[in-house]
């Protein structure tokens, strides 16, 4: 049995993504993915543990040729983009973006540690939809964040998960089975609107952990599985078939 130490997951060079959402036509989920991209590692962590403890998929990338390349392949629902960047600047960047039909509406937020007022026009000047000066509050960006999104798409702030016959209302925090309430303890709670926001997703013990218990949390692996057990015993009630699969070797997937 291993035991799982705090800190933060290591942040090499590239691209680190949350897990994907499945958009079937039994789920209704639809999570925003927020593509951060910032060089100072210990901030990219903080913005992305804070920004998925908000429900939210993030995409964190060190570069700005990188983030030019994977911005190409996929546009998220709002970037937030450090100014100072290696390979290519966020200035520039913001730029080439606003040139491209895909992302030329993309909400963009700039962080930079420049706060005088002629840096801040310059940075919304080349198409940055707000800016935020370093050393910020983390509520507040997350209040911007919210906003945003709140502007650019009302629909994606969608408090409601559901994945076949199981609904999650994350307003309310309950949950509902064919209509009817079923009960669930904050933990089995939070790892259950995990799983639905992946449908289809396996998801290893670290990855469960990091995503319901946080980064920094001193827990045993083996806390998943029970955990895990007791939300199989409400949800498959009366059901023929689990609806959470243990893949042997990898870890457990849902739905």
């Amino acid at each position: 049995m291993s035991v799982r130490h705090g800190g933060t997951r290591s942040m090499g060079a590239g691209i680190l993504r949350s897990p994907e959402i499945s958009r079937g036509k039994d789920c209704m989920s639809q999570v925003p993915r927020i593509a951060v991209v910032e060089d100072e590692e210990a901030l990219s962590v903080l913005l992305r543990y804070n920004l998925e403890a908000e429900g939210y998929q993030v995409d964190t990338m060190l570069r700005g040729d990188e983030a030019e390349i994977a911005l190409r392949e996929s546009v998220p629902d709002l970037l937030i983009l450090d100014w100072m960047l290696p390979g290519v600047s966020g200035i520039e960047l913001c730029r080439r973006l606003r040139q491209r039909p895909e992302t030329e509406r993309l909400p963009i937020i700039m962080l930079t540690a420049r706060g005088e007022e002629s840096e801040r026009v310059r940075g919304l000047s080349v198409g940055a939809d707000d800016y935020v000066v370093k050393p910020f509050s983390t509520p507040e960006l997350l209040a911007r964040v919210k906003a945003m999104l709140r502007r650019a798409n009302p629909s994606i702030l969608s408090h409601v998960l559901k994945v076949g016959d199981l609904l999650l209302d994350r307003q309310q925090h309950r949950v509902y089975r064919k209509e009817k309430e079923v009960h669930l303890g904050p933990t089995e709670f939070r790892l259950l609107e995990y799983f639905m926001m992946s449908p289809g997703r396996v998801f290893s013990r670290s990855q469960l952990l990091d995503g319901v218990w946080g980064p920094d949390i001193y827990v045993d692996d083996r806390t998943v599985d029970v955990h895990v057990g007791r939300l199989r015993k409400v949800i498959n009630v009366g059901r023929a078939a689990d609806s959470i699969r243990t893949v042997r070797g990898a870890g457990y997937s849902f739905g």
